[in-house]
Order: structure tokens, then sequence, then C-alpha cells
């Protein structure tokens, strides 16, 4: 079974073959981004695919929060090249949780911590979070945890 790591260096290799200079820098940057993190530190290591998934999304909020601000900015060509990229990365994470499946995650986790008002929204989000495990963004989950404790 191949790597989520070495997926990304056959694809690139195919988007370089292909001349698609899009997907190519973005693999690329993204491959960086994975190689720093191996190698930063005392020791170097080899990312597990959950590792390399954590990577993924962080790239796809920067490019999503970049896309953002090129939009404020004026700059329309340049927030559709970064949501391009991100779309790009996306196809590497798994499947988004449904609106439903996160909140039915989240009370789950309520009933669970025992929690109740937003005193106990750090032990609802440290009990979510594994669960949840890049199949949906902090800040979507936050919100339901929110939602769900105030409500």
């Amino acid at each position: 079974m191949t790597t989520l790591k070495e997926t990304l260096h056959a694809d690139l290799t195919t988007a370089i073959k292909a001349r698609d200079q899009l997907r190519s820098a973005t693999l690329r940057l993204t491959l960086a981004a994975i190689g720093y993190e191996e190698t930063a530190g005392k020791t170097a290591r080899t990312l597990s695919d959950d590792d390399v998934v954590k990577i993924i999304t962080r790239e796809v909020k920067k490019r999503r929060e970049a896309a953002e601000a090129f939009e404020k900015a004026g700059r329309a060509e340049s927030a559709e090249h970064e949501r391009a990229e991100a779309e790009v990365l996306t196809a590497y994470l798994p499947a988004q949780l449904s609106d439903e499946e996160l909140q039915s995650l989240v009370t789950a986790a309520v009933t669970e911590t025992g929690a109740s008002g937003m005193a106990g929204m750090g032990a609802v989000m440290k009990a979510v979070q594994p669960k949840v495990a890049g199949r949906a963004e902090g800040a979507r989950v936050a919100a339901e945890v929110r939602r769900q404790l105030a409500g």
C-alpha cells in the first residue's frame, strides 16, 4: 500500500509530464512543507499519513486565508489562483463531515464529557478533535461546540 506522501510524489511526476503548472507548483510546495516537517527538530523522522493530512489541511487553510486577503485587496486574479491551489490539495484530504455528522459527533462529546456552558468548551473540543481528525476544519468544529453549549 502506498503512503500519501508517495501518492503526492507520483502525482507531481504526472503533473510535470503533463505540463500542469498549477498542480506541479502546488504539489512541490506541499512536498517541501512535508520535507521541512520531517527534518524539523533534533532528529529526522518519517511522517505518518495522519501527519501528512494535517500538513495538507494546514496548507489548504493558508490558501483560503490568502484568497480572502487578496479578495479584500481587490486582487481577484490572485485570489482565484489561491482557490485553485486549495482545490488541488483538497482532493488529497479525507471526505469532509456533513453538518449532521459533525452535529452528532459534538452531541456525543458533550454527553460524554458532561459539559454544560461555555466553561466546558475545552473538554468537549479535546474529546471531539480525535474523532474529527482532518474531516472538518477546527473553526467549524468550534462553532458547532459553541452553538450546542450555548444552546
